[in-house]
């Protein structure tokens, strides 16, 4: 099973593909698949069958999914960066190497 350094409730930058620069916050993470849902990126329209939650059916706009690949992490300052793992005290925690802040 692969490690994401990126987790459900971090904000992303999209780098790569349409969506290109487009900031938003990870709702789930698909492992199987490596991908990411991220809020308000790469939206999707859905036909969607009468049911009985839904009893009009119609059109529904949702996100679909993105390759964890085309995702970059923002720091707490709003800038792109990488991550590392360091222990501090008994737990192990996620830094930016960029500015050396706990994530």
């Amino acid at each position: 099973m692969t490690k994401f350094k990126i987790k459900s409730g971090d904000t992303v930058q999209v780098i790569a593909g349409d969506h290109k620069g487009t900031e938003g916050k990870v709702v789930k993470i698909l492992k199987d698949k490596n991908k990411a849902i991220v809020e308000g990126v790469n939206m999707v329209k859905k036909h969607t069958k009468p049911s009985a939650q839904s009893p009009q059916g119609g059109i529904v706009e949702k996100e679909a999914p993105i390759h964890i690949s085309n995702l970059s992490l923002l720091s707490g300052k709003g800038e792109t960066t990488r991550i590392g793992y360091r222990m501090e005290g008994d737990k192990k925690v996620r830094f930016s190497k960029k500015s050396n802040e706990v994530i």
